[in-house]
């Protein structure tokens, strides 16, 4: 198994290829769509450089996988499918998260259901064959009630639900997001085994040099991790709590959970021909 990953700079977001050795067959992870919330321009650039992987060796995408419904940064899942006409899959948990949603975003009524926009919806001991890989899905819901994971060959992609150990674990102040229901999601994360390389969906560097993270041994997080370390379960709601009071809301929060929640697709177009999306506002 080769895992490449690909870092979007403008979000912080990390994507993966991964690809059976044996066959050429490969799944996208978490693929990203370049959006300009100021000009409403939206790109491909990400996608495109891993599309470019797939077709100069010949590979076959059989999954786009996503970890969760994104707050902060809109999916390329549609523009993959529409290019490769690979299916596109998500946690079963996700129609939890848009019932949450259609009350904050006044959705209309004959919106269609999330499972229309996804050929699969998965629950915590699926399977996803990826040629001869077989990638076990591992539910860890708490950041949204549709987090899961996927397990594979010694190697776990946990998007949200972890971070690098110095930088700490998921926020849980979304609707549905629950810090109890994250510590025990991630205590079942760290009974794989200590060697286990634990893929990140985000990093945010702190230098000026642009060097990411995005992969640590389970072990590590065990024994490190910054929110994590000397605290029980009822030290780590308190903490996680206390803490997500203070987070501003993300910066793309609305534009990507409307088009995420329909795997990239974005709402059809009014009788101007536009596009449009939607932005809830706090009036004093």
């Amino acid at each position: 198994m080769t895992i490449e990953p690909f870092f979007d700079a403008a979000t912080g977001s990390l994507s993966y290829l991964v690809i059976d050795d044996a066959t050429q067959c490969c799944a996208v992870i978490d693929p990203v769509l370049d959006f300009d919330p100021a000009s409403g321009e939206v790109a491909t650039h990400s996608a495109d450089a891993i599309l470019a992987i797939i077709q100069a060796r010949a590979l076959k995408l059989e999954w786009v996988l996503e970890t969760h419904v994104h707050a902060d940064h809109l999916t390329a899942a549609q523009y993959l499918r529409n290019t490769t006409g690979a299916p596109v899959a998500i946690g079963e948990g996700i129609r939890e998260v848009r019932a949450l949603f259609d009350g904050v975003l006044n959705t209309p009524k004959n919106e269609l259901a999330v499972d229309v926009f996804f050929d699969r919806l998965l629950a915590g001991g699926d399977v996803i064959a990826v040629g001869d890989l077989m990638l076990s899905v591992l539910a860890t819901p708490g950041h949204t009630p549709a987090c899961v994971s996927y397990y594979c060959e010694g190697a776990v992609f946990v998007g949200d639900t972890l971070f690098r150990p110095d930088y700490g674990t998921a926020r849980t102040d979304f609707p549905g997001g629950d810090a109890g229901v994250l510590f025990d999601s991630i205590r079942r994360l760290l009974e794989l085994p200590p060697s286990t390389r634990c893929y990140f969906c985000h990093d945010y560097p702190n230098d000026q040099s642009g060097a990411y993270t995005y992969v640590s041994e389970l072990a590590e997080q065990l024994k490190q991790n910054v929110q994590l370390k000397g605290r029980s379960r009822e030290e780590f709601i308190a903490f996680r709590c206390k803490r997500d009071r203070g987070l501003a809301t993300p910066r793309l929060l609305y534009p990507s959970i409307q088009v995420n929640l329909r795997a990239g697709q974005f709402p059809d177009p009014e009788s101007n021909g536009q596009v449009y999306l939607k932005q809830p506002l706090v009036l004093p």
